[in-house]
């Protein structure tokens, strides 16, 4: 099929089962999955949101007033508000008010869990209109079934939706560069308004466009062919001059003391506390952090015919300029090689934090797939010379392949639910492998999940449990969807706990080594482990 061929009705209907069928699939292992450290915060901050929607019921026009701005829109303001409106208004309709969703967290999550079902949707697109449709349903899935992805996809957070918004934002992007129009132009800007008010990666985004833009140019003159779009392309200035307009009316925060506002939000990120994270044997909490560490960790958790596909799709682009690629082949390439490179590039840096392992490079993996579509078309061409005349026939040849690229990565995947962050790749010896050599086996507490059973079986009436690494707010939310007894109550103080929780981290071991003086024993009572490797344990006060 010519790859450059418009979108067809078909088109759209193979996009929206891919995303709702991912979307499903989200929703069916949510339940089984513990509430994130970052998710509690959230829900909170969103609940916070669920009030101020009910000043504006009531009062109308007197909620926008700085006092209930500050109020309402104060707590965790160093993010940007888009989703968390999203996640407050999930929760309100689903949960509350028509109570399509028996679990509030779940009514939280379901934001997020679109977003991810819509760059999977995006990803196919994209691939169908620069590579072709088989090609482009390859690249999807190859998305939707990163182990890491999948985790990340269920959450309450910002992450997979800051991926979506930087993808979606970048084929909005790409049409208006190819065929301007005062709606795609605009749309894009608009795009990258609410980009922005996702999360603070966007503020890469723009040098991002200005490197394709130099590529595309640099391509044009090199080759001698006619340039594509005007001099200067129009959506980039729709970019650069809508979406901050976009950002600052869609946060209030932002609408009262605006430059120091956003100031602080600069200067928050870009000073962000140091967290700990073990890579290779060794904690990092302060600077100098390993530049190995994003390669590495890469290598560790995306399945390896997904990064050979990549490399194989990275070729084909290297080999196509060389007999001279069509510019319009070039637009979309740079493009996400561009995008790919720039959510790897603070990693450059041996001063950036590595405190959310692989979560803060997500938004390259819709890029590395979309190349890994090339990579597939090729292997596809080659094989088809290869192969005896009578399995040449090329619908069953695409099938076959197609399903050899794709069943490894739907077997990792659902395999490593619902242990998302204790998940590594044979290339590293899975999981035990990747204990033994001291990659790090979680985090974010949300492994308290895998242990409700044991907690509700084993806990006195009215006890008190030490929650450790989960944060109160995620604790609650447990409470809330009634997975943990409701008499129960979580704390951080050890002393005063019937039951003790022990995340393992290796900066925490001290806490282990006092539940074990206080509690005076060494055994746990339970323990959630992942393939042997041991997570997250128990420990009950004889």
């Amino acid at each position: 099929m010519n790859a450059r061929e418009p979108l067809e009705r078909v088109d759209a209907h193979i996009a929206g089962v891919l995303g709702c069928g991912y979307l499903a699939l989200l929703w069916s292992g949510a339940r089984s999955l513990g509430y994130t450290r970052d998710e509690g915060f959230y829900a909170y901050a969103a609940h916070e949101l669920e009030l101020w929607f009910e000043l504006v019921r009531q009062r109308g026009f007197a909620a926008f007033s700085r006092a209930n701005i500050d109020r309402f829109f104060g707590v965790n303001h160093e993010h940007p508000v888009f989703m968390k409106l999203l996640f407050a208004l999930s929760h309100r309709l689903f949960h509350e008010r028509w109570q399509l969703f028996a679990e509030s967290g779940t009514a939280y999550r379901l934001p997020g869990m679109l977003m991810a079902s819509l760059a999977v949707a995006v990803i196919y697109l994209w691939g169908r209109e620069a590579i072709g449709r088989a090609a482009g349903v390859v690249s999807a899935l190859l998305f939707a079934f990163m182990p890491r992805v999948f985790f990340h996809a269920h959450l309450a957070c910002f992450d997979v939706p800051v991926t979506s918004m930087w993808l979606v934002t970048s084929y909005a992007y790409v049409r208006a560069f190819l065929k301007p129009s005062a709606a795609s132009v605009i749309g894009a800007g608009v795009l990258y308004g609410l980009f922005l008010d996702t999360k603070h990666n966007a503020w890469i985004f723009p040098f991002a466009l200005v490197a394709h833009f130099a590529a595309v140019r640099i391509y044009e003159k090199l080759r001698k062919l006619p340039r594509t779009g005007a001099r200067v392309p129009w959506a980039l200035l729709g970019v650069a001059g809508i979406g901050p307009c976009v950002l600052c009316l869609c946060w209030p925060w932002l609408w009262f003391d605006t430059g120091a506002r956003v100031l602080g939000w600069f200067h928050f990120h870009l000073g962000h506390e140091y967290y700990n994270m073990e890579f290779l044997g060794r904690t990092y909490w302060k600077p100098p952090m390993p530049r190995l560490y994003a390669p590495v960790m890469t290598l560790a958790t995306v399945p390896l015919v997904t990064l050979a596909l990549f490399a194989v799709g990275a070729f084909e682009t290297a080999r196509s300029l060389r007999r001279e690629a069509s510019a319009e082949r070039w637009v979309h390439d740079s493009l996400w090689l561009v995008g790919l490179a720039a959510s790897y590039a603070p990693w450059l840096s041996t001063d950036t934090p590595i405190f959310g392992g692989t979560k803060h490079w997500l938004p390259a993996y819709p890029f590395l797939c979309l190349v890994a579509g090339r990579g597939f078309v090729l292997v596809r061409s080659q094989l088809r010379d290869l192969l005896p005349a009578k399995w040449r026939e090329p619908r069953l040849q695409t099938l076959a392949l197609a399903a050899a690229c794709v069943t490894g990565p739907v077997v990792m995947t659902l395999h490593s639910h619902p242990w998302g962050l204790t998940f590594y790749t044979p290339l590293v010896g899975g999981a035990p492998g990747a204990a033994s050599l001291g990659l790090n086996r979680t985090f974010w507490g949300y492994t308290t999940g895998a242990l409700v059973d044991e907690i509700n079986a084993l806990a006195p009436e009215h006890a008190t449990v030490y929650v450790h690494d989960t944060a109160a707010q995620a604790w609650s939310l447990m409470l809330e969807d009634g997975r943990l007894r409701s008499d129960l109550a979580g704390t951080l103080s050890l002393p005063l706990s019937k039951l003790a929780l022990y995340h393992h981290e290796p900066h925490m071991r001290r806490v282990e080594y006092e539940t074990w003086v206080l509690y005076g024993t060494v055994a746990p009572v339970a323990m959630g482990s992942y393939d042997g490797v041991p997570v997250v344990w128990l420990y009950e006060r004889p």
